[in-house]
């Protein structure tokens, strides 16, 4: 087998084990931690790297495989611009490979290198189907770090990353759902029993109860079938 064969078959190992480890069905936050050990693990020119999310405004690090990341992000949520946020924002890859001298973001890349050694960065959109998840950034001490090669393997990764999130928001969005009706269930229940009321008349009471105290329906549920005084108790 020639080198390029084999350059191709290590490739297809390592993005089948990629997304073996990313189907597990676990949290988010343990599927994010896992996500940038494995690009750590598997982009060879990757030293650090971090998991970058926009949140009203402020830039959040739910993820880092070390401290590094979370002050690069620290400071582009301080100056307001960096890679991450234009990932992000402007939907594109950004990279450099000379932090220091980096003129597209004058504020955040003289004190990032200087607070961190990081000379490279690249930052690739999280994304799927035009849902924007986040940003996840490498990072690099050493100048030129990632070439074309290592952009495209990255961009790769990264979506077996979004995937890999979204499948995991969607499994938690679908539990919570269902937590609330059984919640919601119970505490009709509840209403039920004690003001010998319909169903549908123990769910009216519920979406009064929420409208008025202007608190979620599963928060008044919550209430109601924790026992717990309720500011303004449901009305029959």
């Amino acid at each position: 087998m020639s080198n390029a064969s084999e350059d191709v078959v290590h490739v297809a190992e390592v993005f089948a084990e990629v997304a073996r480890a990313l189907s597990a069905h676990e949290g988010l936050e343990a599927t994010l931690h896992k996500i940038v050990n494995l690009a750590v693990e598997h982009l060879e020119a990757c030293e650090f790297a971090g998991i970058s999310l926009v949140e009203r405004g402020k830039i959040t690090s739910p993820a880092s495989s070390n401290d590094i990341p979370k002050g690069l992000d620290t400071i582009q949520s301080d100056t307001g611009e960096g890679p991450c946020i234009d990932a992000i924002n402007e939907h594109e890859v950004f990279q450099t490979g000379d932090l220091l001298s980096e003129c597209r973001w004058p504020n955040f890349s003289k004190r990032a290198h200087e607070e961190t050694g990081v000379c490279s960065i690249l930052s690739l959109r999280l994304f799927i189907e035009g849902d924007t998840m986040g940003a996840l950034n490498l990072y690099s001490t050493r100048s030129n770090a990632f070439d074309d090669t290592d952009v495209a393997l990255a961009s790769v990764f990264a979506a077996h990353a979004a995937v890999a999130m979204s499948a995991v928001r969607r499994e938690e969005q679908l539990e919570r759902k269902a937590q609330t009706r059984d919640l919601i269930g119970q505490a009709k229940g509840i209403l039920m029993t004690r003001s010998g009321v319909t169903d549908d008349e123990a769910f009216a009471m519920l979406q009064a109860a929420s409208q008025r105290m202007n608190i979620k329906l599963r928060d008044v549920a919550l209430q109601v079938a924790e026992r717990k005084p309720v500011a303004e108790a449901p009305q029959p």
